[in-house]
């Protein structure tokens, strides 16, 4: 490791390090504008000037200058601090000054930089160029006479999505970024150019001129619209949400966020249930919570009740439902709505097993039945970064389109009996070997074929285990762990036709099966669910309470409550306590800590922020044969998906736009 000197102190930095990375480890603040550090270094901004010896007596920039033994850097010079405003004079010749209508403004680079190395005035008199703002669809605002060009859009485009959509057009002056042919940056990540951009040339369009950073609440909080757990930070003003911006971690998201998990949060203000309904003679009627607890307890369900949770509960809520029909003398608990079952006596059989981060070291991949850019967006980011290390993909079932090298083995699972011999060859001298499987896979009973797959190859080896679940619900682990699983998954509940089923947010279930039962939904929009229900119990959505979220590799997290629900609505454990009483049974709980100790009691790891333990992989049945053919995936339409987002009219826009190709027609058409 090279030893460096910087601005009189000696530190040792890893081999490969820049001198930016260097000055970083000695505490210095480097400015920098093009260098970010998850894409590659395009060293176009001169932000980042810095003297080094030995070297010419000039400024050197910084990002693209590697660290080397005995160099000394000087980041506190005159020289410096004179090249660094000359960089900063240039870039404000053509910008446009217009902070105070800038979406950007408090938390723009280019302000916070030009306090620093700003002058007072501009010796150039020159007109200022101007350039055509472009149509990059209905996620991305443009302002193009502020780019400064430092094409970390065009970066991210193409090394991290995988979409060459974005790139620039002519020279020098004349320079402009753009999409292809001025169309909608049509993939499910398009709006992290958003938080890239250093200046206010790509805003958030449905965010413009909503509010200021400084007026804005921020709590932490859990994406919900898939599995992956994406940490994201929200940010409200009252008792509105109004927006979701991405937090780093590292081990889950990075620093990226899905399009549907940072712009469905609009749907959180529509369609919202926030008072009681009970169906009286075929039509619901708004009713008090005394009269709807009657209602239910007058049907005497005692032990004949049953629970379904939905995809976006917490585990807390599904802990005080487990609880309540405990008390009642039920186990009719069931969390995989559309009607999936398989075996969950080991949990390490249906968990993403490799981690996020340890798939992008994999050297061997077979996706089952998974249309993983719609199922989980982040998790192909780290399929397209192990690609870039050399690995190589198989896929089982419908071509679509992953952004890297696939080779797509049609969509017949017997193909698994016998996989061609490419595939056997690729994974035989594979060292870290990896298999996913999709919901498609799932439905069709893949699973045993899969275990006895991760036998044959070898799947789990000293350090790593490639055997991979990706569900795409983000109460699904959270669920199993909680017991929400029968043998035979709802078609079991159905046979037992309960009195009663409390349906926790489940929207997608097919309610036709269950006409003899009284329908009593907990939840926050007015969806399928709240459609077919008896009785209509108005519930928080993931924003308005505090919960405890399982991603698909088993990592517990926990979100914090952002707003208060409207109207009458409840926390969800608060409604299932109350509903305790009105059934008269006790559950052990008058308090949301007396409820998650308990919860948490029963199971440990639900306390443990981070990855849960599973065990091993049970063992695998040798003649497990795979068979049925994957006609399609269970996402139709990556927007859509939940009732917060088909609440949203972002993602109904984006919906007819950018997956069924509507023209959206302006207001003056």
């Amino acid at each position: 490791m090279p030893k460096v000197t910087v601005d009189g102190q000696e530190i040792e930095v890893p081999n490969g390090a820049t001198v930016l990375q260097a000055c970083e480890l000695a505490g210095k603040e480097i400015p920098r504008f093009c260098y970010h550090e998850r894409l590659s270094i395009a060293g176009n901004c001169r932000m980042c000037l810095v003297e080094v010896k030995p070297g010419p007596p000039k400024p050197q920039a910084s990002c693209a200058l590697p660290a080397t033994e005995g160099q000394e850097i000087r980041t506190d010079t005159p020289m410096v601090k004179a090249a660094r405003e000359g960089v900063m004079e240039f870039l404000l010749i053509n910008h446009p000054l217009d902070c105070p209508i800038c979406d950007q403004g408090g938390e723009c680079d280019l302000q916070d930089q030009s306090v620093a190395y700003g002058r007072g005035g501009s010796r150039y008199e020159e007109n200022k160029r101007a350039v055509t703002e472009k149509y990059m669809g209905p996620l991305i605002k443009t302002v193009m006479t502020r780019c400064i060009h430092c094409t970390r859009c065009v970066r991210f485009s193409e090394e991290i999505a995988g979409v060459d959509e974005i790139g620039a057009l002519y020279r020098g002056e004349d320079m402009q970024i753009t999409t292809y042919l001025e169309q909608a940056a049509a993939h499910e990540l398009s709006a992290n150019v958003i938080d890239l951009c250093p200046v206010g040339a790509l805003t958030s369009r449905p965010y413009a001129f909503e509010a200021r950073p400084w007026e804005l609440k921020k709590t932490l909080s859990i994406d919900v619209s898939d599995a992956v757990g994406a940490n994201i930070r929200l940010d409200s003003r009252g008792r509105e949400v109004m927006r979701a911006l991405p937090r780093i971690n590292d081990d889950v998201n990075e620093e990226w966020l899905s399009d549907k998990g940072r712009y469905m949060v609009d749907g959180l203000g529509a369609r919202r249930l926030d008072k009681v309904w009970i169906r009286k003679s075929g039509k619901l009627q708004a009713a008090s919570w005394d009269e709807a607890f009657k209602a239910i307890a007058k049907a005497k369900p005692g032990a004949s009740i049953a629970a379904i949770a939905g995809d976006l509960v917490d585990c807390e809520t599904m802990y005080a439902a487990k609880a309540l029909l405990r008390a009642m003398g039920s186990d009719l608990l069931e969390g995989r709505q559309t009607g999936l079952s398989y075996d969950t006596g080991s949990l390490a059989a249906v968990n993403f097993n490799s981690t996020f981060a340890g798939i992008e070291t994999a050297d061997a991949i077979l996706i089952v039945g998974s249309h993983v850019r719609w199922e989980a967006p982040l998790v192909n980011v780290r399929l397209r970064k192990a690609v870039k290390r050399g690995a190589k993909v198989f896929i089982v079932g419908p071509e679509w389109e992953p952004t890297y090298p696939a080779t797509f083995l049609g969509g017949d699972l017997s193909v698994l009996n016998k996989l061609p011999k490419d595939v056997t060859d690729t994974f035989k001298g594979a060292e870290r070997p990896a298999l996913i499987l999709g919901g498609a896979g799932l439905g069709k009973g893949a699973l045993g074929a899969c275990l006895a797959l991760a036998d044959k190859f070898k799947l789990v080896r000293d350090g790593w285990n490639g055997f991979n679940v990706l569900h795409m619900a983000a109460s699904r682990m959270g669920g199993l762990m909680l017991g929400y699983a029968q043998p035979g998954g709802i078609g079991d509940i159905a046979k037992a036709a309960p009195k009663v089923v409390l349906a926790l947010g489940a929207d997608e279930v097919d309610w036709s099966a269950f006409t003899g039962s009284l329908k009593v939904y907990i939840g926050h929009h007015g969806d399928k669910g709240a459609h077919a229900a008896d009785v209509i119990l108005p519930a928080a959505s993931f924003a308005e309470k505090d919960g405890t979220y399982v991603n698909t590799e088993g990592r517990v997290q926990f979100a914090e409550k952002a707003v208060f629900a409207p109207g009458d609505a409840r926390e969800d454990w608060t409604i299932l306590r109350a509903l305790a009483d009105a059934l008269g049974v006790t559950v052990g709980f008058d308090s949301f800590a007396q409820l998650q100790a308990a919860m948490i009691a029963e199971v440990p790891a639900l306390g443990e922020e981070g990855l849960a333990s599973y065990g091993a992989l049970p063992k695998a049945d040798a003649k497990a044969k795979a068979e049925g053919e994957i006609a399609g995936y269970p996402i139709k339409d990556f927007y859509l998906t939940n009732p917060i987002a088909r609440a949203s009219a972002v993602m109904q826009r984006c919906s007819a736009e950018l997956v069924h190709g509507e023209e959206i027609a302006e207001a003056a058409e």
